[in-house]
């Protein structure tokens, strides 16, 4: 997952946000293996980018029928907060020389994972073709990856379901001050364009100290 700092700061306080359900999730997915599927590529191997790009890619490889899918890890952000600089943490473990990739992430906005990412491939290879696929496409990105399910052109933060813990959480940790219950924290958050079930939202306040850990 890679979101573009500068673009926080300057979204307006609070920042935008927008939370993706589990089932619009599968109809970007359903969207994004369409738009390779039609274009006529026909990768050898699925490597998603760890971790935003692990549930994608695994339902990618799901409906294109490939069952060769491989990671690495980059990290850049540490919850709604950057690291000073993308680097790859866990190295791919297979081998892409000659092979046909398609590179998945969930998001492209600042653009620096996917050129961490891409110089790994050729370092690890080189393949004989590396193509791009995202959920969504933040046109603030340089960067602009071959396929995307969605456009986006007003920036804002995108909660996608596996990170909803994390982020959501992170938020509510920012607080202050802190949200006395979760029907005080459901109305800030509505605030920020957060809307989550109440049960949800009571797990996270009990479990913030352990998600922070994290």
């Amino acid at each position: 997952m890679e979101h573009s700092s500068a673009q926080r700061d300057a979204a307006p306080a609070p920042p935008r946000c927008e939370v993706v359900s589990w089932p619009r999730f599968h109809a970007l997915a359903r969207r994004l293996a369409g738009l390779v599927r039609d274009s006529g590529y026909r990768p050898d191997l699925i490597v998603a980018i760890g971790r935003g790009g692990y549930v994608p890619g695994r339902v990618l490889s799901d409906w294109l029928g490939l069952m060769d899918l491989t990671s690495f890890k980059i990290e850049h952000y540490h919850r709604t907060r950057k690291e000073r600089a993308a680097r790859v943490r866990y190295p791919l473990p297979a081998e892409v020389t000659g092979r046909r990739v398609l590179l998945v992430d969930d998001v492209a906005d600042s653009g620096e994972t996917f050129a961490v990412a891409l110089q790994h491939l050729q370092d690890r290879g080189p393949p004989a073709e590396v193509r791009s696929a995202v959920l969504h496409y933040k046109t603030v990105s340089p960067y602009v990856p071959d396929y995307y399910a969605r456009r986006v052109t007003a920036w804002r933060w995108i909660i996608y379901p596996w990170a909803v813990a994390e982020d959501v959480g992170s938020i509510l940790q920012g607080m202050r001050p802190f949200p006395a219950d979760a029907d005080e924290a459901a109305r800030r958050l509505a605030g920020r364009g957060i809307r989550l079930p109440r049960p949800v939202l009571i797990d996270l306040l009990a479990d913030l100290p352990a998600i922070s850990a994290g």
